[in-house]
């Protein structure tokens, strides 16, 4: 079968199978939200700007905006509005869109993330460590010797206090055997 010129690539698709992507758009890509629920989005030129992809997730107005690249790593990397990035590349079809202008470094699993929301939730920590959601918690470590405290699900956590936020995974409940 054959691929028309103006179909749409489907890179989620691609890469899931181990296909090469083609050199030319229209692609798919996947947008998501501070909650990490994705939906898809079509942009035409494979090496896009923040700008572009902003535009393509119809997000107005573009300036309050920013837009996150998800690694295939699962590591996540600020894209500044005149920044590329190339979509022909194995793994970059996933980007995470916040309104707002600033973002927030914190500690998940020993791992640096920057996040482009004020807040997060115990669930997106989680899903962004890539742990399973109903066996593991997620605990905030505690500055000055402090208990950690268990983040739930649907909790909220301001990472715009001061000072580096840290969060660890681990499993909820262990049997002694």
């Amino acid at each position: 079968m054959q691929t028309q010129e103006n179909e749409v690539f489907d890179l989620s698709n691609s890469v899931a199978n181990g296909k090469p992507v083609r050199n030319h758009g229209p692609y798919s890509v996947l947008f998501g939200n501070e909650s990490l629920e994705y939906r898809p989005g079509v942009i035409a030129d494979p090496v896009p700007t923040g700008l572009q992809l902003l535009d393509a997730a119809g997000v107005r107005p573009l300036m309050e905006y920013q837009v996150f690249q998800v690694l295939s790593n699962g590591m996540l990397e600020r894209l500044r509005q005149d920044e590329t990035t190339d979509l022909r590349s194995s793994g970059v079809e996933k980007f995470l869109i916040f309104r707002s202008d600033a973002s927030y470094r914190m500690i998940l699993d020993d791992r640096e993330v920057e996040w482009g929301g004020k807040f997060i939730s115990g669930l997106t920590l989680k899903k962004l460590a890539g742990v399973d959601p109903v066996a593991y918690g997620v605990w905030q470590e505690m500055r000055g010797g402090g208990e950690d405290r268990l983040i739930g699900d649907k909790d909220l956590v301001d990472l715009s206090a001061p000072g580096v936020e840290r969060f660890f995974t681990g499993l909820k409940a262990t049997t002694e055997g």
